[in-house]
């Protein structure tokens, strides 16, 4: 994590833009441009053609692919790049999130207000998921990208305060807060708690993890498909997973 070149691709693309054409006409996209400036500032290796695709980065080390959301949309481009190079994507978490409310009218601010929510590395699942089947390719690596970022939604909602209901205009990022990497599928043992005994059900891991049970079920498919964990049978309902025992 380099805070000196990250600021230096806020200044690049946050700040000029601002400058020039306000705060309306930002674009939709801020977060993917600012990493992309962050993790490749040479924009002579950004936005480069590679058959049927464009890749979001490609240098030394390969390719880097950012993903704002939908990681499933990724696929076809990793069956791709995979055959011939290391890929890495770059799955950004509003770890920390301001919210601000622009007035589509007047084209007005309010003033941030701190989002309550805090997601986690576990929350990314739900995303990662989809491309599971990737994990335990060596050329495949994945990094959450825990950031701090100013949300900016139009005050076009449904509801009495336009807020319910309402569209995201942009999200600023203001400084990365962590960087979580993984290379192999021997990292995703970091979710998995030395405290689990065999035998263990979803609601278990769950409850050991401080997670949505629903969480705690894709978290344990992409850990069976990568092959940490695996199911042992059923109780009543609940289908019995046990860790891999590399002794």
């Amino acid at each position: 994590m380099n805070s000196l070149r990250f600021s230096e691709a806020c200044e690049k693309i946050i700040n000029v833009k601002r400058d020039k054409k306000g705060i309306g006409t930002l674009g939709e996209k801020t977060v993917h441009a600012v990493l992309k400036a962050y993790y490749e500032p040479d924009e002579d290796s950004q936005e480069i053609r590679i058959g049927s695709y464009v890749a979001d980065i490609v240098g030394e080390d390969g390719i880097i692919e950012i993903q704002t959301r939908q990681l499933g949309k990724l696929k076809k481009k990793l069956e791709c790049f995979l055959e011939f190079t290391d890929v890495t994507v770059i799955y950004p978490v509003p770890k920390i999130k301001y919210l601000t409310w622009l007035d589509t009218e007047t084209g007005e601010l309010t003033k941030s207000r701190k989002s309550p929510a805090q997601p986690d590395e576990y929350s990314v699942f739900r995303e990662l998921y989809p491309l599971r089947k990737f994990i335990k390719n060596p050329r495949f690596h994945f990094v959450i990208c825990f950031m701090e970022v100013e949300e900016i939604r139009n005050l076009n909602g449904w509801s009495q305060n336009k807020k319910r209901g309402s569209t995201r205009f942009d999200r600023i990022p203001k400084r990365i807060i962590e960087e979580m990497r993984f290379d192999s599928a021997e990292d995703y043992w970091r979710f998995l708690p030395i405290e689990l005994n065999e035998n263990f059900s979803s609601s278990q891991y769950a409850k050991m993890c401080n997670i949505p049970r629903d969480t705690a079920r894709l978290v344990l498919n992409v850990l069976t498909e990568v092959g940490l964990v695996y199911r042992t049978g059923k109780l009543a309902n609940n289908i019995l997973f046990s860790v891999r025992n590399d002794e």
